[in-house]
């Protein structure tokens, strides 16, 4: 799972041309921990540091129970 939050968060980034090093520089983070996050190397990640990362993108996180079908707007969003 962290692999995959890594990856949407990596997608994003490169989607909008934002460096690891300036991502890390605005979110006081290092560049080393937002390419750990990335990857899912990361051996812990704290949750404001995951929240401060999906805000600065832009991006949300949402919880649904394991295994529900995907809604209406996630299946929009594959195309």
């Amino acid at each position: 799972m962290l692999f995959e939050i890594g990856e949407e968060l990596r997608k994003e980034r490169k989607r909008r041309k934002i460096s690891q090093e300036k991502m890390a520089k605005d979110l006081e983070m290092s560049r080393t921990t937002i390419s750990q996050i990335e990857t899912g190397t990361v051996q812990e990640i704290g949750v404001r540091k995951l929240i401060r990362m999906l805000e600065y993108l832009n991006l949300e996180f949402r919880v649904r129970p394991a295994g529900a079908p995907p809604t209406l707007d996630e299946l929009r969003g594959e195309k």
